[in-house]
């Protein structure tokens, strides 16, 4: 199995139509069916239903479509450390941000790691919180940030920092005559506390 299987399996998976995978992809559609022939057969199991209308995965192909993307993060972790130990880099540091962490406070922390061990490679990933948690689990990633109390068993939470919560009104709201909004008012203005 090529590597260019899988890529050329997830666009038409994403997609459920060759030719606007091919498209995506920047090259013809028979070599994109070819490839996809190839895996099939290298697989032995068909992983698209193929209609004149459309285009759908097999149970094969939702199996596929579930572990391709983590092969492919891998092959690109490999080839990045490569190229990192080429420039001078001699470990890496794999950082999954996700659940809308406000990257404020990140630079600071990045900043500290690269004066600890500046031959260290550091490298974020923006992943959907189920992702990050199981790319934790699968090694995928080295450590993680999320808003998420719960994670299931196999991961440590601990908090990094906590953030002020803020409140944001029009202008000419009649609670800022308050310097701080009482909870009662809110609560009889209709802000939820």
């Amino acid at each position: 199995m090529e590597f260019r299987h899988l890529r050329y399996f997830l666009a038409v998976a994403e997609e459920l139509h060759f030719a606007r995978a091919a498209e995506r992809l920047h090259i013809e559609q028979s070599p994109l069916s070819r490839a996809i022939r190839e895996l099939e057969e290298e697989l032995g199991a068909q992983l698209f239903v193929r209609t004149s209308r459309s285009t759908r995965l097999t149970l094969a192909g939702k199996l596929l479509m579930e572990n391709a993307p983590r092969v492919l993060l891998a092959l690109d972790q490999a080839r990045e450390s490569v190229k990192a130990a080429a420039n001078g880099f001699h470990g890496r540091l794999r950082v999954a941000l996700s659940d809308g962490i406000s990257p404020s406070r990140l630079p600071a922390l990045l900043a500290r790691c690269r004066e600890e061990d500046p031959e260290i490679e550091i490298r974020l990933f923006e992943v959907p919180l189920a992702q990050q948690l199981s790319g934790l689990r699968d090694d995928l990633y080295d450590a993680g940030f999320s808003m998420a109390d719960e994670v299931g068993d196999g991961i440590i939470i601990e908090p990094a920092w906590e953030d002020e919560l803020m409140v944001a009104m029009p202008a000419r709201h009649e609670l800022l005559a308050h310097r701080r909004v009482p909870l009662d008012e809110g609560k009889r203005m209709g802000v939820p506390s």
